[in-house]
């Protein structure tokens, strides 16, 4: 139910207009499911990440994993299936719950090695339920992002749909190459000659039938089921979409020391010019209305010796 206006009032005073839809569970239709891709050995975070695993280290004031999952909710995502190791899925428990604090529905699976991206579709296989899908990497961060259509209530997917950044060294992404009218030419995984400047960040849309089409994947040079081989057998079909985020955007990598270091700083100064946090999960479903003023203001109290907690009973006014 849309609550009163003075709750959507203080929502738009603290930050970015309310979400199309505040007050409502954003549902596309058919329902599009979430995966949260948080697997991997860390190795190029060593020894950071020896015994934590990498989305679960501290990106200024939060764990890695807010970043994604309030990207998630932001574009309407309710049902989420968090993937990761074997020695982490207690933790991110721990942490996370069954996500009903925020108004989810959070569920587990484990991706015994990591055998590539795609894979995490057939691990998910069951929890999609023939519906779309939202992929997300664990360690990538969105901010200022408009993600166009896919924030709607009701937006669907045909095929697939990517995203493009411009980067300095597109070697060591997935590249897309597209045309004037937006149409997708190539797209190849960490290229020596990129035929563009634009990488694919970690964020991805797939109808359907994307369990089958990962299902139908061989194992790349390097044993693995990738993403990019995903993304190209849409692109064969001619049902693969890309939008390149627009300037006002910032997307963060954090695959290195350097960038979870760059990525932290740059959290820390927008937050404490602008006032508003980012990544902020219980704020996300606030804007939501995944929950209610009341909720907010118990999930603040056991954070207020942290000021976290002030933050979210300010948003209340």
């Amino acid at each position: 139910m849309i609550e009163s206006g003075s709750r959507a009032d203080r929502r738009e005073r603290h930050g970015a207009a309310p979400i199309p839809g505040a007050g409502t569970a954003l549902r596309p239709d058919p329902p599009m499911r979430g995966i949260l891709l948080a697997g991997g050995t860390g190795s190029r975070l060593w020894p950071v990440t020896k015994a934590i695993s990498k989305q679960l280290v501290p990106v200024f004031d939060k764990p890695m994993v807010f970043y994604p999952l309030s990207t998630l909710i932001s574009i309407g995502i309710r049902e989420i299936l968090l993937i990761t190791t074997p020695d982490d899925r207690d933790a991110f428990v721990r942490l996370l719950g069954d996500g009903s604090q925020w108004g989810l529905r959070l569920e587990y699976a484990v991706q015994p090695r990591p055998e590539g991206i795609a894979q995490a579709f057939l691990i998910g296989e069951e929890f999609l339920g023939g519906r779309s899908a939202a992929l997300i990497l664990g360690d990538n961060l969105f901010h200022g992002t408009d993600l166009g259509r896919w924030s709607r209530p009701g937006a669907e997917v045909v095929g697939g749909h990517i995203f493009a950044w411009p980067v300095p060294n597109p070697s060591a992404y997935g590249v897309v190459e597209f045309d004037a009218a937006g149409r997708v030419l190539s797209i190849e995984e960490k290229p020596s000659r990129p035929r563009s400047r634009y990488a694919v960040p970690g964020l991805y849309f797939y109808d359907n039938t994307v369990v089958e089409v990962a299902r139908g994947l061989r194992p790349s040079a390097r044993g693995e089921l990738e993403i990019t081989a995903v993304n190209d057998h849409y692109l064969r079909e001619r049902r693969l979409g890309v939008t390149v985020l627009d300037r006002g955007s910032v997307w963060l990598d954090t695959g290195t020391v350097a960038d979870m270091a760059r990525a932290g700083e740059y959290v820390r100064v927008v937050e404490e010019r602008q006032g508003c946090k980012i990544g902020c999960v219980e704020e996300a479903a606030w804007r939501a209305g995944l929950i209610s003023d009341a909720e907010l203001r118990e999930l603040a109290r056991p954070l207020l010796s942290s000021g976290y907690g002030e933050y979210l009973l300010g948003l209340l006014g």
